[in-house]
């Protein structure tokens, strides 16, 4: 299976989450996401009463600079922690 198969199926897996993942986990699953399918955050920062638009801002803009393949492989390696702590 390829690196981007691998990805493919780990954000197919996330969805069956039977618990909520911590904010933190929330935060991460969706930087790392957006990192390796997008790249750069781009746009305008979220105004500042958008606290969770800030904050998923502020966690894809602390990825700035990675590479995809670096964002698919950690973005398996937490949705595979996160389905084996249930």
């Amino acid at each position: 299976m390829t690196l981007q198969e691998k990805f493919q199926d780990a954000t197919e897996r996330v969805k069956n989450l039977t618990s909520r993942p911590s904010n933190e986990d929330l935060l991460s699953l969706y930087a790392l996401f957006k990192q390796a399918t997008e790249g750069d955050v781009h746009g305008d920062r979220p105004g500042m009463f958008d606290f969770k638009g800030i904050a998923k801002y502020t966690a894809w803009e602390n990825l700035k600079g990675s590479g995809a393949e670096t964002c698919m492989e950690q973005y398996i390696t937490l949705v595979d922690r996160l389905l084996s702590s249930q």
